[in-house]
Protein backbone atom coordinates (compact mmCIF):
# COMPACT_ATOMS: atom_id res chain seq x y z
CA UNK A 1 0.00 0.00 0.00
CA UNK A 2 1.28 3.24 -0.68
CA UNK A 3 1.81 6.08 1.63
CA UNK A 4 1.87 9.51 0.86
CA UNK A 5 5.07 11.26 0.16
CA UNK A 6 6.11 13.70 3.16
CA UNK A 7 6.67 17.13 2.24
CA UNK A 8 10.28 18.19 2.78
CA UNK A 9 10.87 22.01 2.52
CA UNK A 10 14.31 23.07 1.03
CA UNK A 11 13.29 26.97 0.61
CA UNK A 12 11.43 29.99 0.72
CA UNK A 13 9.17 31.67 -2.09
CA UNK A 14 7.28 35.04 -1.79
CA UNK A 15 4.47 36.47 -3.98
CA UNK A 16 5.41 40.21 -4.86
CA UNK A 17 3.09 42.63 -5.83
CA UNK A 18 4.47 45.38 -8.55
CA UNK A 19 5.01 47.59 -5.60
CA UNK A 20 7.33 45.21 -3.39
CA UNK A 21 4.91 44.16 -1.34
CA UNK A 22 4.63 40.30 -0.42
CA UNK A 23 1.19 39.01 -0.98
CA UNK A 24 2.19 35.78 0.28
CA UNK A 25 4.56 33.18 1.30
CA UNK A 26 5.41 29.61 0.68
CA UNK A 27 7.62 26.80 1.96
CA UNK A 28 8.84 24.73 -0.98
CA UNK A 29 10.51 21.88 -2.40
CA UNK A 30 12.96 21.97 -5.44
CA UNK A 31 12.65 20.36 -8.09
CA UNK A 32 16.19 20.88 -10.10
CA UNK A 33 17.32 17.29 -12.13
CA UNK A 34 15.20 16.00 -14.84
CA UNK A 35 14.50 12.94 -12.22
CA UNK A 36 12.72 15.65 -9.58
CA UNK A 37 11.35 17.23 -12.51
CA UNK A 38 9.60 14.40 -14.09
CA UNK A 39 8.39 13.27 -10.51
CA UNK A 40 7.05 16.72 -9.57
CA UNK A 41 3.91 16.34 -7.12
CA UNK A 42 3.01 12.98 -8.53
CA UNK A 43 1.37 10.39 -5.97
CA UNK A 44 1.13 13.36 -3.47
CA UNK A 45 -2.37 12.85 -1.84
CA UNK A 46 -1.84 16.21 0.32
CA UNK A 47 0.19 19.53 0.11
CA UNK A 48 0.12 22.24 2.93
CA UNK A 49 -2.23 25.41 1.78
CA UNK A 50 1.43 27.66 2.26
CA UNK A 51 3.47 24.99 0.26
CA UNK A 52 4.50 24.09 -3.34
CA UNK A 53 6.94 23.07 -5.56
CA UNK A 54 9.17 25.30 -7.85
CA UNK A 55 10.59 23.76 -10.92
CA UNK A 56 14.33 25.91 -11.57
CA UNK A 57 15.22 25.54 -15.12
CA UNK A 58 18.60 27.02 -16.30
CA UNK A 59 17.22 28.56 -19.33
CA UNK A 60 14.26 29.94 -20.14
CA UNK A 61 11.95 28.06 -22.95
CA UNK A 62 7.78 27.12 -23.28
CA UNK A 63 7.19 24.89 -20.88
CA UNK A 64 4.75 22.25 -20.75
CA UNK A 65 2.84 19.93 -17.88
CA UNK A 66 0.12 17.26 -16.92
CA UNK A 67 -1.61 15.88 -14.62
CA UNK A 68 -0.75 12.18 -15.21
CA UNK A 69 -0.39 10.25 -11.68
CA UNK A 70 -1.41 13.53 -9.58
CA UNK A 71 -4.20 13.30 -7.25
CA UNK A 72 -4.49 17.09 -6.17
CA UNK A 73 -5.78 19.62 -8.29
CA UNK A 74 -3.38 22.51 -8.48
CA UNK A 75 -2.57 26.16 -10.01
CA UNK A 76 0.26 25.94 -11.97
CA UNK A 77 2.17 29.61 -12.16
CA UNK A 78 4.62 29.59 -15.28
CA UNK A 79 7.39 32.63 -14.07
CA UNK A 80 10.31 34.03 -16.52
CA UNK A 81 13.76 34.51 -15.82
CA UNK A 82 13.23 37.73 -14.16
CA UNK A 83 10.60 36.34 -11.57
CA UNK A 84 7.84 37.72 -13.65
CA UNK A 85 4.82 35.53 -13.60
CA UNK A 86 3.99 34.83 -17.67
CA UNK A 87 0.61 33.02 -16.56
CA UNK A 88 -1.19 30.97 -14.40
CA UNK A 89 -3.62 27.86 -14.99
CA UNK A 90 -5.89 27.89 -12.36
CA UNK A 91 -7.43 24.16 -10.61
CA UNK A 92 -5.93 21.68 -12.95
CA UNK A 93 -7.79 18.10 -13.69
CA UNK A 94 -6.41 15.36 -11.39
CA UNK A 95 -4.74 12.69 -13.37
CA UNK A 96 -5.44 14.33 -17.09
CA UNK A 97 -2.75 13.42 -19.62
CA UNK A 98 -3.92 16.89 -21.17
CA UNK A 99 -0.76 19.32 -21.89
CA UNK A 100 -0.93 22.91 -19.66
CA UNK A 101 1.12 25.04 -20.82
CA UNK A 102 3.37 28.43 -20.42
CA UNK A 103 2.10 31.24 -23.09
CA UNK A 104 5.61 32.36 -23.02
CA UNK A 105 8.94 31.72 -22.27
CA UNK A 106 9.84 30.49 -18.40
CA UNK A 107 12.12 29.42 -16.39
CA UNK A 108 10.45 28.53 -13.08
CA UNK A 109 7.14 26.83 -12.36
CA UNK A 110 5.30 26.99 -9.35
CA UNK A 111 2.58 24.60 -8.28
CA UNK A 112 0.39 25.24 -5.66
CA UNK A 113 -2.31 23.70 -4.33
CA UNK A 114 -5.66 24.63 -6.31
CA UNK A 115 -7.71 27.59 -5.37
CA UNK A 116 -4.67 29.16 -3.78
CA UNK A 117 -3.58 31.66 -6.56
CA UNK A 118 -7.34 33.40 -6.15
CA UNK A 119 -7.23 33.15 -1.96
CA UNK A 120 -4.67 35.40 -2.02
CA UNK A 121 -5.50 37.34 -5.24
CA UNK A 122 -2.00 36.21 -7.31
CA UNK A 123 -2.37 37.33 -10.71
CA UNK A 124 0.16 37.73 -14.02
CA UNK A 125 0.56 40.99 -12.77
CA UNK A 126 2.46 39.82 -9.76
CA UNK A 127 6.38 37.90 -9.63
CA UNK A 128 7.65 35.92 -7.95
CA UNK A 129 11.35 35.78 -5.42
CA UNK A 130 12.94 32.57 -3.79
CA UNK A 131 16.01 31.42 -2.07
CA UNK A 132 16.91 28.32 -0.66
CA UNK A 133 16.90 27.68 3.32
CA UNK A 134 17.64 24.88 5.46
CA UNK A 135 15.02 23.28 7.89
CA UNK A 136 15.89 22.04 11.02
CA UNK A 137 14.65 18.03 10.78
CA UNK A 138 13.13 16.13 14.02
CA UNK A 139 15.83 13.74 15.20
CA UNK A 140 14.49 10.31 14.31
CA UNK A 141 14.49 7.92 16.90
Amino acid sequence: MQTDIAFTPEGVLDFVRPDSSVISRILIELAETPQEQAQGLMYRRSLPDRGGMLFVDAVASMRSFWMKNTPLSLDIIFVDADGDIVNIVKRTTPYSEDYIESTGPAQYVVEVRAGFTDRYGITAEDRIRWRRQSFETEPTS
